[in-house]
């Protein structure tokens, strides 16, 4: 079976292109366009790019294409992409700007140029379907939860990466297979004791924490839009809702332009004054920049805040995980985080810390009863994983 995985930016189109051959998977290309202004064309130079690389002979024969899709208002799980599915992501315009519009542009050109492959879409709050109640729902009014406020939680690709190759990593195949067979089987599939709990911090352009309770999340540190939770690189993170008050009479913003902003310069962004790539703010703070100092320092104490909710929902903690790509490539950050924490049992290596860049590693000290891992995470694995078995369920 072959899987085209497109990951559609606003400007930008990334794929990944898979096999699948028994139990054997095999990533045969992937490749990436910038400054995209027409998806139609895009669409052409990948397949032709993968038609040049041999791997595909004819677009006919892709058995599907898989999105990983960010949100919808009432669809989750891993569905086909119907025009019901995707007026459903339009209706969540306003929720995530930066992501759903061009997805569902996107989506909408492939099925033009692809009539007859199957798209797929695994949604990024698919994850968290099985979250507790209490982690589901704010304190609103009765009515504003019966219309959908509520905590959704994202980056659930990757976090499932996260659960099952961490289990992996710990020796624990009977949690890896419960997360792999989770979206056929369900969060009821027994496994061994002890039980296995994990938090995994995917730290990047946009960053969330997630506690795993043997392979299943129990909550994510974003709530009902990827605006919220951990600053992002130049969205906004949590926010007391009653500053939009304040600010529409103080500074005369329109509650357009404050949404705007909030969006678009707040963040790392907004914090730092520098920029929403944490390479440049890293640099400028080394350099005695204040405002870049207090950028990171925020993240940092965002991060541990979260570490320390789940550390307690979990009853105790087996394995630190990061990822992603400044959880993967900052020693310094993982070093921050980590710090003091030797009374829960995570202390790190500092010498394996600063080794570990972008390769899977151990960088607690082996003395120590907690292991801190460096896991680079592979969401488009996921997404064709999950378009497959969607697949094949319907032949």
């Amino acid at each position: 079976m072959k899987i085209l995985v497109a990951n559609i930016g606003s400007t930008s189109f990334k794929w990944r292109f898979y096999a699948f051959e028994g139990e054997e998977e095999r990533l045969l290309h992937r490749g990436a366009l910038e400054r995209v202004s027409d998806y139609g064309e895009a669409i052409d130079t990948c397949l032709a790019q993968l038609r040049e690389a041999r791997v595909l002979e004819r677009a006919e024969d892709l058995d599907a294409v898989g999105f990983k899709v960010v949100l919808g208002l009432r669809v989750t799980g891993c569905v086909f992409l119907t025009e019901e599915v995707l007026r459903d992501m339009e209706e969540a315009y306003d929720l995530a700007p930066a992501h759903n519009p061009p997805y569902v542009a996107g989506i909408r050109k492939f099925a033009e140029k692809l009539p007859g492959v199957p798209l797929v879409g695994l949604f990024e709050t698919a994850f968290y379907q099985w979250i507790p109640e209490w982690a589901k729902w704010y304190a609103v009014p009765w009515n504003w939860r019966e219309n959908g406020v509520r905590r959704w939680g994202f980056h659930g690709a990757s976090h499932k990466y996260i659960a099952e190759r961490s289990a992996e990593w710990l020796g624990r195949s009977d949690v890896a297979n419960r997360v792999r067979n989770l979206y056929i089987q369900g969060p009821d599939q027994p496994v061994q004791d002890p039980p296995l709990r994990v938090i995994s911090c995917h730290l990047g352009g946009s960053s969330s924490v997630t506690g795993l309770l043997n392979g299943v999340a129990i909550g994510n540190s974003m709530g009902l839009t990827p605006q919220s939770g951990l600053p992002q690189n130049n969205r906004v993170g949590d926010l007391d809702v009653f500053s939009l008050a304040l600010v529409t009479k103080r500074l005369g913003l329109s509650l357009e332009e404050a949404f705007r902003q909030l969006w678009k310069e707040a963040g790392l962004k907004g914090v730092s004054g520098v920029s929403n790539d944490i390479r440049d703010i890293r640099a400028a703070a080394e350099q005695g920049n204040e405002r870049a100092r207090l950028a990171l320092d925020l993240l940092v104490h965002e991060c541990r805040r979260w570490i320390g909710a789940y550390l307690v929902e979990l009853g105790g903690i087996d394995a630190l995980v990061f990822t992603a790509g400044i959880g993967e490539n900052n020693p310094e950050i993982r070093s921050a985080i980590c710090a003091g924490l030797q009374e829960f049992g995570i202390e790190l290596d500092e010498e394996k810390n600063a080794q570990a860049i972008r390769t899977e590693a151990e960088i607690s000290r082996s003395d120590r009863p907690v292991k801190v891992l460096v896991l680079p995470t592979n969401e488009e694995l996921i997404v064709a994983r999950e378009a497959k078995r969607l697949v094949e369920q319907q032949k």
